[in-house]
């Protein structure tokens, strides 16, 4: 079946570059509901520093992945968003770039041992966007907005850990777009049940 296309004016923000596959199901008071594809990432963990330092050398890591540093030495398109793993209370972030499309059914194998390619299942995500230059103590406040917002609403998502998403490059100045995300949980917990979605609005957002 197909699914129309969204074509809102909020992502106007979105930069031409590749990214996951999602739909857009509804409009929460404060925030998205977004279901994202399947998919790999690649990924690595940082421990031990803050989590503007670990987002620093996570990023570096990963680069150096897509500038060549793999088994076949292959260069791979920049995506995004870049995404990092945050657990309140610890010092340890994953930090992760999605996989482009083309390298997603074979991608090179890392030679760096602290990164690795993941696989990330289908999953229904409350996300909250927000603009300007994003602080470690900005995504934070965020998040417990994003966080707050649910609670009133009576939604059910993983509260022990967000995500933040970032998708503009630290030298652009305007019009930046950042986001905040909660896992919502799921009946059956780690799998998409498409059945339950059926009938509503499911729309690509490009």
């Amino acid at each position: 079946m197909s699914r129309p296309l969204l074509t809102i004016n909020s992502n106007e923000w979105l930069p031409t570059r590749a990214h996951p596959e999602r739909w857009l199901y509804s409009q929460v008071p404060g925030c998205e509901l977004r279901h994202y594809e399947a998919g790999l990432w690649a990924s690595t963990v940082i421990k031990g520093e803050s989590q503007k330092e670990a987002l620093r050398q996570g990023f570096s890591k990963l680069f150096h992945y897509i500038q060549g540093e793999n088994e076949t030495e292959t260069k791979i398109e920049m995506t995004v968003p870049v995404t990092c793993r945050v657990q309140p209370g610890t010092t340890e972030y994953k930090v992760s770039f999605f996989v482009p499309t083309k390298h997603q059914n074979s991608p090179p194998e890392p030679t760096d041992p602290d990164v690795f390619i993941e696989e990330r299942k289908g999953a229904t995500i409350f996300v909250r966007s927000f603009g300007g230059f994003a602080s470690a103590e900005k995504f934070s406040k965020e998040a417990k907005a994003l966080a707050d917002t649910l609670q009133k609403e009576g939604q059910s998502f993983h509260s022990d850990f967000y995500y933040t998403a970032g998708y503009n490059s630290p030298f652009r100045l305007f019009n930046r777009h950042n986001e905040v995300w909660y896992f919502k949980k799921e009946e059956i917990e780690g799998l998409w049940m498409a059945k339950n979605f059926l009938g509503k609005i499911g729309k690509l957002l490009v």
